[in-house]
């Protein structure tokens, strides 16, 4: 009685202590249930994929028989155990040691929602705020030595009784055994897995089997290319197990390969997307670009042509561009030399332009045009005239030729002895009256006081000279200077027929 006491409280201190390794400090503890413990140690791995995760915490019995084996998982990535999870206990080495070898989830197609993570041991329970693993997910196969040791006693003797005990001690329990075994190989369980899947699928089965009759009925025809086939095989395996190093090394290049193999096909369609409308454009522009290419030829023709001409013409250039060598010389120190000027004449245009200097000499230009010229009831007539003759400079004395005078100072008596003087005198004493009277309208005298001041009287006959007149109270042209001279200008009638309005009009300008 006494030792069953101390069991029960020692049983109770482990449990205890198991359940205050529990899941509050921080980590991520599975409590994972066994059938056997396997002889799993506290300090043994926790592995992933052959990747170490974790540690064995403490092992300690359940109350149905069971081992309760926490599983201290320190790797982040890996605290996330789903219900689907497993574990086994499998050995490490052949010296006995062994790990425990999990599957925080179960592999399934990308987009399949997980299961739910596992169940939480609420406060006051055994292992309280660990994650629950049931016994359903958990497997300790039978050791490769244990299974030898059958054949030594006194454990063959021992395998023997249980063996014919075995029939009463698990009668009416065929579906605990089942469970058990399944548990014990994991390979077992898969197949399970497996043969439930086919039963599931047993109609699709049966429709494979009966549409693969009409499969499989040409291959007697061609049985003797199948067995060349598997002959072929049979060569290229042993030649793949030839060189079964570099095809390791390649399957195990895979992956990275495909890791970069995904990046790289994705820049690939953005880039296909990308150059979509590019080659939707060169689709359009093909005829255009066919064309280009036709008529290449030809336009290598015309240029070969021009190109054998052009050489022809840089050997006859050639000698004149070297010639022009010290032109080009004396050109560069014009330049240089004009360069001083030639930011002088820009800062003239610049002013020019900035002032309004270029308006300025157009409003001259029309300004003086205007006052060069008149407007009578005739037309337009130069108030300037160009003398062209030989009376162009003032002489005291006479000059051959040149009888003119400036002034008239014979008065009115050259009026009355104009018939018997020559004509040259006449022309030049007519010319010294109207010069008189219009250097006094000038100086601010009227038409009226003008004639006043200088009577006399100009003779048609005489003024109207070489210039054909026709008609009464009618201006003509006359040449000055002649007929010979360009520059026209109109004489006035006489004063006894309207001369005063014209002489006005002269004199005024309208």
């Amino acid at each position: 009685m006494i030792a069953g006491a101390l069991c029960t409280a020692a049983l109770v201190a482990v449990s205890l202590l198991a359940g205050g390794c529990g899941g509050s400090g921080g980590g991520y503890t599975v409590r994972a249930i066994f059938d056997d413990a396997a002889n799993i140690i506290p300090g043994e791995n926790v592995k992933i994929e052959g990747v170490k995760v974790g540690t064995v915490g403490p092992v300690t019995p359940t109350p149905q028989q069971k081992a309760a084996v926490v599983l201290n998982i320190d790797t982040p990535g890996f605290q996330d155990f789903r219900a689907d999870a497993s574990c086994t206990i499998e050995p490490e080495a052949l010296i006995g040691e062994k790990f425990v070898n999990c599957l925080p989830t179960q592999p399934r197609a990308e987009g399949t929602p997980l299961p739910p993570p596992l169940h939480r041991i609420p406060g006051g329970q055994e292992g309280e705020g660990q994650y629950l693993l049931p016994v359903q997910n958990t497997s300790s196969p039978v050791d490769v030595d244990l299974l030898g040791d059958i054949n030594r006693l006194p454990v063959r003797e021992r395998f023997t009784i249980i063996l014919n005990e075995l029939g009463a001690g698990l009668a009416g329990r065929g579906s605990d055994l089942n469970a058990i075994i399944r548990r014990a190989n994991p390979a077992l369980r898969e197949l399970d897995k497996v043969v439930g899947i086919l039963a599931s699928q047993n109609k699709l089965l049966a429709k494979l089997a009966v549409d693969s009759n009409p499969a499989l009925a040409p291959i007697p025809a061609v049985k003797e290319k199948i067995s060349n086939f598997i002959v072929a095989q049979d060569t290229v395996a042993r030649a793949t197990a030839n060189q079964r190093g570099a095809l390791k090394q390649n399957l195990a290049d895979f992956p990275p390969f495909l890791a970069q193999l995904g990046p790289a096909m994705e820049r690939f369609g953005r880039l296909a997307e990308q150059t979509t409308p590019t080659f939707t454009d060169l689709k359009a522009a093909a005829p255009g670009i066919n064309q280009i290419f036709t008529q290449l030829p030809a336009f290598q023709r015309s240029s070969t042509t021009f190109f054998t001409s052009l050489g022809k013409t840089a050997k006859l250039s050639g000698p004149a561009l070297v010639a022009l060598q010290p032109l080009l010389a004396r050109v560069k120190t014009l330049g240089s030399a004009a360069k001083p000027f030639s930011s002088s004449l820009s800062e003239l245009f610049t002013s020019l332009r900035d002032t309004g200097g270029l308006e300025r000499i157009l409003d001259f230009i029309f300004v003086g045009a205007g006052d060069t010229n008149g407007y009578d009831a005739l037309g337009h007539f130069l108030r300037a005239e160009l003398v062209a003759n030989l009376c162009l400079k003032y002489d005291v004395t006479p000059v051959s030729g040149c009888s003119a005078r400036l002034f008239s100072t014979t008065g009115s008596s050259s009026s009355e002895s104009g018939a018997s003087a020559s004509p040259n005198a006449s022309k030049a004493g007519t010319t010294g009256l109207v010069m008189q009277r219009t250097l006094a309208v000038l100086k601010g005298a009227t038409p009226a006081q003008a004639i006043a001041k200088y009577p006399g009287s100009i003779s048609t006959s005489e003024a109207l000279a070489g210039a054909g007149a026709t008609g009464e109270g009618a201006a003509s042209a006359q040449p000055v200077g002649g007929s010979s001279s360009g520059t026209t200008f109109y004489t006035p009638s006489p004063e006894s027929s309207g001369a005063s309005g014209m002489l006005l009009n002269y004199l005024l300008g309208n």
